[in-house]
């Protein structure tokens, strides 16, 4: 059973960087695992830790002989930096494998050195999830924030992810992956079908396919699926002083479907959708 999103992994080349502009620009607390992590996978990460919805993950590649390292140097060479992996949890991830791959998703053998197992993201429309044991990240930031004038933004309260067969999608996310998921409803202001589907504990999933290109949002979703390239297209996250993002050296728009939603295109390939706490 799987009982929550825990976080969603970007993969970027300038690990300090990524770290900065969570750190100093969005002011979000990060812990930094990079000394040992590229001991123990081979990888450089970082945990973004706000409170409430899912955790933000940086990941960089570090040891060119680590398994994790050569998966993200594969995904940097093919798509660039950019949403890697979404993960879940479950009690027993090698259970619930098993599970998952009589329901006819394409799950992976359990790849040297990881803690969990990957889902391929040709069964899951274009995105890597990564079925880890519950509570896989126990740490948190002790630092207190002395920025007065931070946004106060929140974990991920849910990730957007774009599909050409929105029916099929919500069987693979409602009754493959046994998570509660709404019936699709049509967003006729948004100009897509969407459901919303609701694990446990973490953020939400959003599916959302194109009924109405006309609409500035289902073009957006049109011109990412072009080539017919699914998968997470954005994070939504909560802001409690959202006019704060304006003075912070940030790549902000209004964004072209609500005038309540600014986004912030992102150097490492990451629309982030920022709404009003």
């Amino acid at each position: 059973m799987i009982t929550g999103m825990p976080r969603i992994a970007i993969a970027v080349n300038d690990f300090p960087k990524a770290i900065d502009f969570f750190k100093e620009k969005l002011g979000m607390p990060v812990v930094d695992m990079s000394a040992g992590s590229v001991d123990s996978l081979g990888a450089k990460l970082a945990m973004c830790v706000p409170e409430n919805g899912s955790n933000i993950e940086l990941m960089s590649p570090a040891d060119p002989d680590a398994p994790l390292s050569q998966s993200l140097d594969r995904f940097l060479d093919r798509r660039g930096e950019g949403l890697f992996a979404l993960m879940l949890e479950a009690p027993d991830p090698n259970a619930e494998a098993e599970d998952l791959l009589q329901r006819g998703l394409n799950v992976l053998p359990l790849m040297a050195g990881a803690g969990g197992r990957d889902i391929h993201p040709n069964s899951t429309h274009g995105v890597l999830i990564r079925v880890y044991p519950v509570n896989s990240f126990q740490g948190s930031n002790q630092e207190s924030s002395s920025d007065a004038d931070s946004p106060g933004i929140s974990g991920i309260d849910r990730v957007i992810i774009a599909v050409e067969d929105i029916d099929h999608a919500v069987a693979v996310y409602g009754d493959k992956l046994a998570m509660d998921i709404s019936t699709a409803q049509v967003d006729s202001e948004r100009g897509v079908k969407s459901a919303l589907c609701s694990p446990p504990s973490g953020g939400q999933i959003e599916l959302v396919a194109v009924i109405d290109q006309t609409r500035p949002f289902a073009q957006s979703i049109a011109e990412f699926l072009e080539g017919g390239r699914e998968g997470m297209y954005t994070l939504v996250l909560k802001s409690a002083r959202p006019e704060a993002l304006a003075s912070r050296e940030l790549d902000v728009r209004a964004s072209s479907d609500s005038s309540e939603i600014q986004e912030i295109h992102t150097d490492f390939g990451v629309l982030l959708r920022i709404e009003q706490d």
